[in-house]
């Protein structure tokens, strides 16, 4: 049976499948980048940008590599959220809303590696 009204195909084109599978690791990058920032480390900073700009490198070792250091970078945010509630805990300060917020963004670094693998 045909349709009265012609169904409209969407076509996405592969730079924007790119671009959508590299978005986590970009968003990903800027909090770490962000984070030691605040700490102070440029150089650790400009370490942190790298990826996306690996990314655009035709390598077959730059996917791999970039899923590597976003796990390292989790474990990164499960040290800082460590630290931090030891310092809180110290203190007597509640520290639960704080672990939260930094293991979710552990998470979220450590699943960006995921859209990244090659099909």
């Amino acid at each position: 049976m045909t349709d009265v009204i012609p169904r409209r195909q969407t076509i996405i084109h592969p730079a924007q499948v790119r671009f959508l599978r590299a978005l986590p690791l970009l968003l990903s990058s800027l909090l770490l980048a962000a984070h030691f920032y605040r700490s102070g480390h440029i150089v650790f900073v400009i370490v942190a940008l790298a990826p996306p700009l690996v990314l655009l490198a035709p390598f077959r070792w730059a996917v791999p590599a970039i899923q590597v250091a976003l796990f390292v970078a989790a474990a990164e945010w499960v040290r800082t959220a460590v630290a931090i509630a030891g310092v809180r805990q110290a203190l007597g300060a509640s520290s639960a809303r704080m672990l939260v917020i930094l293991l979710s963004v552990a998470l979220f670094t450590a699943f960006s590696a995921f859209p990244l693998r090659r099909t």
